[in-house]
C-alpha cells in the first residue's frame, strides 16, 4: 500500500489506529497525505460537518446543544530520527510523534467517529505546522480566516500531560542583551574593551536570579530567565567590540507582555535591550462550568502548564483552554518517544463518558 491509500479506520481499535498515525510520516509542511486520509475519515460520519482548510481538517456536530467544547490536535510531527515504523512493546506505543500528538490525535479521532450524539456539540480541529514557525501554524491560519470555527465554550488541546489536565500556559519573550566593547588588536588588548569579558556581569545576574513561584487558581507556575546563546568574535586576533547574550524568560500568564519586557529591560538597565519575541500565556480558567464538570470527571487534580502551547490561541480569542492529552510531554521529540496503552484508553473513556454528561 502506498502512503496516498492510507484508510484510516477510527471506529477500530484505538492502539491499531494511534499505531496507524505513527506509520504516516507527517513532518511539518507534509501532512498532506495524512491530512487526505483523516479527511476521509472524518466524512464518512454522518453526524459531522467537515471542511479542509490547507493541511488542516475542522468536523463539527450541529446537535443545538447548549455548549460547544473544541478538541484540537496538530497533524505535525519534528523530522524523524530512527523512530519510525512504531512498535508496540510492553504496553507503550513506540514512534515518532506518538507522544506529541499523534496519541491525542487518535483519542480525538476516534471520539469524533464513535461518539455521534455527544450533550456537548463538538468542534474537532486537526491542524498542520505546530512544530514550525507560528507563522505557518494551522490553528492560526484557521482563527484568521475562519475565526467561527474556533468559537466555544471550552477548548482542550491534546497535548502530551500524562492523561491529567494542565491548565494554561506560561508566555515567553526572547531577548538580546547587547554588551558594547572597543575593538583591538590581542596583542595590544588594553587598547580596546573586550565586550565578551564584560558580558560575565550579564551571566552573573543570570545565575543569581532565583526562579519565582506563580500560584493562580491554585496552579503554580514558574517563571524563569535563562541564557540561551551568547555570541561574540570578529576574528581570532580581534577583540571583540560586542557580545549579544540571547535570554529566553518563561513567565506566568498573569505577567502581560508588556510587563515581561520591563521585567528583563529592569534587569539590564544599563545594556541595550532588543526584545525579538514575546507571546502571551494564557490563564487556566478552570473554574468555568465546562472545565470543573471535565475535572470532575477525571477526578484528579490540575497541574500548571509550564511551557507555551496553543491554547494561549484559544485564551486570546476569549475561549477558556487547558490542555490534555495522553503521554509524558518530557519526552517530545526525543528517538525514544512514546505513548502508554493505559493512557490512551484511560483519556479516551473520560472524553467519552464527560462528552455524554447531562
Amino acid at each position: 500500500m502506498t502512503y496516498d491509500e492510507v484508510v484510516l479506520q477510527p471506529a477500530a481499535d484505538l492502539v491499531e489506529l494511534t499505531r496507524a498515525l505513527v506509520d504516516v510520516p507527517s513532518e511539518s509542511g507534509a501532512e498532506g497525505v495524512l491530512a487526505d486520509a483523516v479527511e476521509r475519515a472524518l466524512r464518512a460520519a454522518p453526524h459531522l460537518e467537515v471542511e479542509r482548510i490547507g493541511h488542516s481538517v475542522v468536523a463539527r456536530t450541529a446537535l443545538g446543544r447548549a455548549e460547544r467544547v473544541v478538541i484540537a490536535g496538530h497533524l505535525d510531527t519534528v523530522p524523524a530520527c530512527g523512530n519510525l515504523p512504531s512498535r508496540l512493546v510492553d504496553g507503550r506505543v513506540y514512534g515518532l510523534g506518538a507522544c506529541d500528538m499523534k496519541g491525542g490525535v487518535a483519542v480525538a479521532l476516534h471520539t469524533a467517529v464513535t461518539v455521534p450524539a455527544p450533550t456537548r456539540d463538538v468542534t474537532y480541529v486537526f491542524y498542520e505546522c505546530e512544530e514550525a514557525h507560528t507563522e505557518r501554524n494551522g490553528l492560526g491560519r484557521i482563527a484568521a480566516e475562519r475565526p467561527g470555527l474556533l468559537a466555544g465554550d471550552l477548548a482542550i488541546l491534546m497535548e502530551p500531560s500524562g492523561g491529567l489536565v494542565e491548565g494554561g500556559c506560561q508566555g515567553f519573550l526572547t531577548a538580546d542583551v547587547i554588551v558594547r566593547g572597543a575593538r583591538a588588536h590581542t596583542a595590544r588588548p588594553w587598547q580596546g574593551v573586550n565586550a565578551a569579558h564584560r558580558a560575565a556581569e550579564v551571566l552573573r545576574r543570570l545565575d543569581e536570579r532565583d526562579v519565582r513561584d506563580v500560584v493562580i487558581d491554585g496552579l503554580v507556575y514558574r517563571e524563569a530567565l535563562s541564557a540561551v546563546a551568547v555570541r561574540a568574535g570578529v576574528a581570532s586576533n580581534v577583540v571583540p567590540d560586542a557580545c549579544l547574550v540571547t535570554v529566553n524568560l518563561r513567565f506566568a500568564p498573569s505577567r502581560s507582555p508588556k510587563e515581561a519586557e520591563a521585567l528583563v529591560r529592569a534587569l539590564f538597565p544599563e545594556y541595550e535591550v532588543l526584545v525579538t519575541e514575546v507571546v502571551a500565556g494564557a490563564l487556566p480558567g478552570l473554574a468555568r462550568p465546562a472545565a470543573a464538570s471535565l475535572l470532575a470527571r477525571l477526578g484528579t487534580e490540575p497541574r500548571a502548564k509550564l511551557g507555551w502551547t496553543d491554547v494561549a490561541r484559544f485564551a486570546a480569542a476569549g475561549v477558556p483552554a487547558l490542555n490534555l492529552g495522553p503521554g509524558d510531554p518530557s519526552l517530545a521529540h526525543t528517538p525514544g518517544e512514546y505513548v502508554p496503552v493505559a493512557e490512551l484508553r484511560s483519556v479516551r473513556a473520560a472524553l467519552g463518558d464527560w462528552l455524554m454528561m447531562a
